[in-house]
């Protein structure tokens, strides 16, 4: 099925609003020293070093997606090789994207194209957002419906990508341990193979989860987008359509339970979960030592690719949705949505301004662009995108297409997010390691929300 009838299909069902939630695996200490080589770059340029044309200006790219830094890399050279414009690109580390920006945007030479990932961060960076709706490489876009405005109708951000999130899976394993993936249709299903498969391991010589991480590279994956899973269905339940104060946690026992099924049936025991790293946990599943693996659509090229290694065949790989126990689940699609937004840097030169349009619409419609884009992204919504080869949209199109309810994505409202993300990994490591109470994540759950809203 098309790509673009993905778009089409989610336009209609999936939250618009966003928070900053990390997508990826790239260790923090690469990430850091992208960000030192950054440092070094702007005090040669408060010394009097040129990093850029100075006639044309150039380019500096903020990038929220750890798994797509090479990627970037690469088409900036590209773009530089082409044009002789400079780009250069440096990634924040995992969770750090916001503090980065911070940092970044106090210096002389700040981005000129960041992340803006929602209204609040509108709030935060607006008067850094320049009014994009005249431009070239809005005029290239196929929806408005994903981009962040103003109170008087400017287009502050573009959303660029659009995301689906679930439990990658590896058939070719599934079918090893005698399921198919039609087998799993629910939490009981998914519990019943899952155990199966723990209680064969040694014998099949594989587990059924990866790692479930409390690291900082991995941990976003449950405080983030596993924590969609309770926020979703509260919100379905009481018709939330806008950042709520208060949340009450009437789901958080099936939170309990894939949690409990992710880290009781993992590659490792519970006391090796705090420091296991989000790469940690991709390694797992690209070199076939498990069969699932919570994650999202961005994760095909790392796991198809030549760049890690893992080179694994597209047939074998699909996803399934999250399931934790909701009654109706079994008609579930995967969980969409994005807060993926560019903005341009209105405090820039005008060259650095013109320069950094010039690259996003090149990126937008030139061969090169749409073919990273549709790579790293799948579905874009601009006029010259590319068709997806990436399976986990395929898997996401027929869901929806078969008229499964899309998992919006819920935990775009959570306030003050770093926070109140911290003190859900605390108490989740507290309980899974150390014995501690289930009370106290429900209480980081629901008091910790009323707190951080207060505190927004």
């Amino acid at each position: 099925m098309k790509m673009k009838k993905l778009m089409a299909l989610l336009l209609s069902a999936v939250m618009v609003v966003g928070m900053f939630a990390g997508c990826g695996s790239k260790t923090d200490d690469a990430a850091k020293d992208d960000a030192a080589a950054a440092d070094d770059t702007e005090d040669a340029a408060d010394e009097g070093g040129e990093t850029a044309s100075a006639e044309g200006g150039s380019v500096y790219y903020l990038n929220f997606k750890p798994e797509a830094d090479q990627a970037w890399q690469d088409l900036a050279a590209t773009y530089t090789e082409q044009t002789g414009v400079q780009v250069k690109v440096v990634t924040a580390a995992s969770g750090e994207y916001e503090n980065t920006l911070t940092a970044e945007m106090g210096k002389s030479s700040a981005p000129t194209l960041f992340q803006c990932g929602n209204q609040q961060s509108l709030a935060t960076w607006g008067d850094y957002c320049l009014d994009l709706s005249d431009t070239d490489v809005y005029k290239e876009m196929t929806t408005d419906d994903f981009n962040l405005k103003g109170e008087n109708g400017e287009v502050y951000a573009i959303g660029y990508c659009y995301e689906a999130f679930g439990l990658i899976t590896n058939k070719a394993l599934l079918k090893e341990a005698g399921y198919e993936v039609s087998d799993i249709t629910d939490f009981e299903s998914l519990k019943s193979v899952v155990e199966d498969i723990t209680a064969r391991k040694d014998e099949l010589g594989f587990s059924a989860f990866t790692s479930a991480g409390l690291d900082g590279s991995s941990s976003w994956r449950f405080s983030g987008h596993l924590a969609n899973m309770p926020l979703y269905y509260e919100f379905r339940d009481d018709n939330v359509t806008s950042q709520p104060a208060e949340i009450t946690g009437a789901y958080l026992d099936n939170f309990k339970n894939i949690w409990d099924l992710y880290v009781n049936n993992a590659t490792v025991e519970v006391n090796a979960l705090p420091t296991a790293t989000g790469d940690m946990s991709e390694d797992e599943f690209g070199k076939g030592q498990a069969v699932f693996f919570q994650n999202g659509t961005w994760e095909y090229a790392n796991l198809t690719g030549e760049e890690k290694g893992y080179k694994m065949n597209p047939e074998d790989l699909t996803m399934i949705p999250i399931y934790c126990g909701v009654e109706g689940e079994e008609n579930s699609a995967l969980a969409c949505g994005t807060e993926n937004c560019w903005a341009v840097n209105s405090k820039a030169s005008e060259a650095d301004i013109q320069a950094t349009l010039d690259f996003v619409k090149w990126v937008v419609t030139s061969d090169e662009g749409t073919t990273m884009m549709a790579e790293q992204f799948g579905p874009i919504p601009f006029k010259n995108a590319k068709e997806s080869e990436n399976v986990f949209f395929t898997a996401a199109n027929d869901l929806i297409a078969n008229g499964n309810y899309v998992v919006t994505w819920a935990f775009n409202y959570t306030p003050n997010v770093d926070e109140w993300r911290a003190a859900v990994v605390s108490t989740l490591q507290d309980y899974t390691c150390n014995g501690g109470s289930w009370d106290n994540v429900v209480t980081a759950f629901v008091n910790g929300w009323a707190t951080q809203y207060a505190n927004q």
